[in-house]
């Protein structure tokens, strides 16, 4: 596929894995290194398209600032495929524990599979829930399906809540919309709220707030597929360096920062 396609296909891609996008975008971008205007072009379209992918943001910003994007492309690429956030996950679940999650988390999802003696009460939120558990039984994992007018009673029964970080920064975590119900819930309850951001998922403060910015513009809050997971409703995130509290993991972010991705936002 020529990388021009390449790079539609990953914009056009809808609510594909974050990680998956970003991939296939690392590996088109390395074309655009002897054309840099070209290159900021491509990167701003892709965040643009999927504003809330945060390891589009976490590629574009790499690759902008090397001095050979090529290979910058390539290392991240490698990167994401390595890496361990889902068996770190795995280990960190305390036995025989019932948790809650929400839609079809993918890293979360390869968490629990491997785990198997985790019950999982899968909230139906974007109609993705349902077929989790399907997948999950399959696996031999226990799993049941949880209406979302049901949240409060499978958080309140539960172990810990799961919630999947598609994007995070230093006020919050950027996930599949319910979550926030489900952590202010956790909170309510004093079930530990735990927020899953594997490689790239962590953004340094400007790509933050420019990824929040372009939430915000998309329409009212309550019509999007993604919303913003307050900081203070988390109680540890765990990514692929283990489980740490918020503010230690939202400080080591893995991408430098890249003002062509950022809008310029008034005062």
């Amino acid at each position: 596929m020529h990388p021009i396609e390449q790079l539609r296909f990953v914009a056009r891609a809808g609510r594909e894995r974050p990680t998956l996008l970003a991939r296939e975008a690392a590996s088109a971008l390395g074309a655009f290194a002897g054309e840099p205007a070209a290159l900021v072009t491509a990167c701003r379209r892709l965040v643009d398209r999927q504003p809330t992918c945060g390891p589009l943001w976490w590629v574009s910003s790499r690759v902008l600032n090397a001095a050979d994007p090529s290979t910058e492309a390539w290392r991240a690429g490698n990167d994401l495929g390595r890496d361990r956030t889902a068996s770190v996950l795995a280990a960190a679940l305390p036995d025989d524990a019932t948790v809650v999650v929400l839609g079809w988390p993918d890293q979360i999802a390869d968490a629990l599979v491997r785990r198997g003696d985790v019950k999982v009460l899968a909230v139906d939120a974007r109609d993705e829930g349902a077929a989790l558990a399907g997948w999950l039984r399959r696996a031999d994992a226990d799993a049941e399906v949880v209406a979302e007018a049901g949240l409060a009673g499978a958080v309140s029964e539960s172990a810990a809540v799961l919630i999947e970080a598609s994007a995070m920064g230093p006020t919050g975590v950027v996930a599949v919309s319910g979550s926030a119900a489900a952590a202010a819930v956790g909170k309510g309850f004093e079930v530990p709220v735990w927020a899953v951001a594997g490689e790239g998922r962590v953004l340094p403060a400007d790509l933050w707030a420019g990824l929040v910015d372009r939430l915000a513009g998309r329409g009212p809050a309550w019509d999007q597929d993604d919303e913003v997971v307050p900081a203070e409703w988390i109680d540890a995130v765990v990514g692929p360096a283990g489980t740490q509290a918020f503010a230690e993991a939202v400080a080591r972010p893995t991408c430098p920062p890249a003002p062509e991705l950022v809008r310029f936002r008034p005062h």
